[in-house]
């Protein structure tokens, strides 16, 4: 027995075949379209317009194709044919349907065709080996057109997704830059598909760890890049439990979640984002971000405060801190750790002790030399101030 073509079942078809075949094809055709409406509910309707044509079209062009198939090993369809199945999957999308109608439509028409032509076969004489091959080339032949027809729903699918994620991130670029008046940001956010929100948050993070970062966050989150930073514009958290979902989302990926702003200062908050990111402490970001999350820069806004002018700090550390260089590193470093901890507790000597690991006793001797090499200094609330500002913000940059 020779091995059966599977892919092309209707080489086992005598050629003769056809021409009785093609005879009744104008019969057969009103018989699948008659079986199509009534078969699968969304095609129930007028064969008028673009749809109507689309529909007759295809039909035509695949019984036609059919049937110069058998007694040959010819593909089930040359490339313009397939064109005409890739555009019906196309126009699936666009009319807002699912694959799932127009493949029952195939599954309608397959019933139908084979029906009908097994009668025609069977009326002129051919045998029972005709009709299974004639079964089985029906098969195949509609798995080619559904195989095309869903090429066509997913390339349709891809390039849409693809254009609405192109104009998002082109409204993220327009927010984080401040860009465009209202009508021009709320216009463009509709074309995107985007609700402007009253009031956003944006987030820098590393381009390295963007994979995923879409679909993680899902539908709310505009996406953009920036030299060596992926950046996303999402809807401030409204609630507790919005903004512990966020921090899920973004855990592990060292991202700095820039404060709340109303939509047009979204640059306000992409920039101290960034200055979170660049001015507080390596280990601090890693800790932040990697073991218990991103870094919420609207908790760090003190530290961004004393760490933003660098040589102002300098200059009064230089100023207030003055008499501690004349200790050697290690009576300095001591007496620097011991002014902190009193200004800090108000020169509590219990909270000392327990902050610094040491006696209440060694506390008060080490206030004692403070008192000595500061003099009336500590004494005077804004020197107090300033001390505590300057010993703060090098605590901050790991500075001793």
């Amino acid at each position: 027995m020779p091995d059966v073509d599977h892919r092309h079942p209707w080489t086992d078809l005598p050629a003769d075949v056809a021409p009785v075949l093609l005879a009744h094809l104008p019969d057969v055709t009103e018989e699948l379209l008659d079986g199509v409406r009534r078969d699968v509910p969304v095609y129930a309707r007028p064969l008028e317009g673009v749809f109507g044509e689309a529909i007759r079209r295809g039909v035509d062009v695949a019984l036609t194709r059919f049937l110069q198939l058998p007694g040959t090993r010819r593909p089930a369809l040359t490339p313009d044919d397939r064109g005409v199945y890739v555009r019906l999957g196309r126009g699936e999308l666009r009319e807002g349907r699912t694959m799932d109608s127009l493949l029952a439509a195939y599954r309608s028409g397959a019933r139908t065709t084979l029906r009908s032509l097994s009668e025609v076969a069977m009326g002129a004489g051919f045998d029972a080996r005709v009709l299974i091959a004639l079964g089985e080339s029906v098969l195949a032949y509609i798995e080619e057109l559904s195989a095309a027809s869903a090429e066509g729903y997913a390339a349709e699918q891809s390039e849409r997704a693809g254009d609405r994620d192109r104009l998002r991130d082109t409204v993220a670029d327009m927010l984080i830059r401040g860009h465009g008046d209202e009508e021009a940001m709320r216009a463009a956010a509709a074309a995107a598909g985007w609700v402007l929100p009253e009031r956003v948050v944006v987030v820098t993070l590393p381009s390295a760890r963007r994979e995923g970062l879409r679909s993680r966050l899902g539908e709310q989150a505009l996406l953009t890049l920036r030299p060596g930073d992926t950046v996303a514009v999402l809807p401030e958290p409204s609630s507790p439990s919005a903004r512990e979902a966020l921090a899920r989302r973004l855990a592990g990926r060292a991202a700095v979640i820039g404060p709340a702003r109303p939509w047009y200062a979204a640059p306000d908050s992409l920039r101290l984002a960034v200055m979170a990111r660049d001015l507080l402490r390596e280990e601090d970001l890693r800790g932040g971000t990697d073991a218990q999350g991103p870094l919420w820069v609207a908790e760090h806004l003190a530290d961004l405060l004393l760490l933003a002018e660098h040589t102002v700090l300098e200059d009064l550390a230089a100023r207030r801190l003055a008499p501690l260089e004349a200790l050697r590193p290690g009576p300095r470093s001591r007496l620097r750790a011991t002014l902190l901890s009193w200004l800090k507790h108000h020169g509590q000597r219990a909270a000392m002790a327990a902050e610094l690991d040491v006696h209440e006793q060694t506390v008060g001797y080490r206030v004692n030399q403070l008192r000595e090499v500061f003099g009336e200094e500590l004494n005077d609330p804004q020197a107090r101030f300033e001390l505590e500002l300057v010993l703060r913000a090098q605590a901050l940059a790991g500075q001793d």
